[in-house]
């Protein structure tokens, strides 16, 4: 008989145990190897959802804190508008008790002058000029300003009205007279000066 000869033993290649387990792996009634290919599945399919729930928490979180500021910003812009506005409230209250109270010397005087029965016409016009210069001192420290052109003053139309045109020997177009003196605060024209002016030539 030869070597090779088979002696009733079973053959055992290692090329069948391969097949063999290849067949076992493909094997679909194989239970535990479908249960531990589910659970991986299972983590992989959570994972992105995790990521995901925790994204909307951040995104929640930083919608919060912008709505925090916001909301801080909105209170502070009120407060401000608020403090600017008793601002101004006072400030035009200010200048209107400065206003009036440096035109009391004023009615002062005009009391004073008409408490004397038996005035003089030269007592009562003196008394009107320094009641006057009062009134001016008064309007001046509070920037109210006479508008009172002289005479060749170049015609202004935003601080001079003409009242009428009259021929004259300067140049067309300027002051002759003031009928009204005009005035202006702070800059602004509160009443312009009535004037006449020259005719063209």
């Amino acid at each position: 008989m030869s070597e090779h000869q088979n002696n009733g033993e079973p053959s055992h290649s290692p090329q069948g145990e391969g097949a063999a387990e290849s067949s076992q792996n493909n094997n679909p009634a194989n239970p535990d190897l479908h249960q531990e290919q589910g659970s991986a599945n299972g983590a992989e399919s959570l994972d992105p959802l995790s990521k995901a729930l925790a994204e909307v928490a951040i995104l929640q979180a930083k919608v919060s804190e912008l709505n925090d500021q916001f909301l801080r910003a909105q209170a502070d812009v009120q407060n401000a508008r608020r403090r600017a506005e008793d601002e101004v409230s006072k400030a035009r209250k200010f200048a209107i008790e400065s206003f009036a109270e440096s035109l009391l010397p004023v009615a002062d005087s005009l009391e004073a002058g008409l408490a004397i029965k038996e005035a003089t016409i030269e007592q009562i016009r003196e008394g009107s000029e320094a009641t006057l210069r009062q009134l001016k001192s008064a309007l001046e420290r509070n920037k109210v300003l006479e508008i009172n052109p002289s005479a060749g003053t170049k015609f202004d139309p935003h601080q001079h009205q003409a009242i009428s045109v009259v021929p004259a020997e300067q140049e067309p177009n300027t002051v002759v007279s003031v009928l009204q003196k005009g005035y202006l605060i702070m800059d602004r024209v509160i009443r312009p000066a009535l004037i006449t002016v020259t005719a063209p030539k």
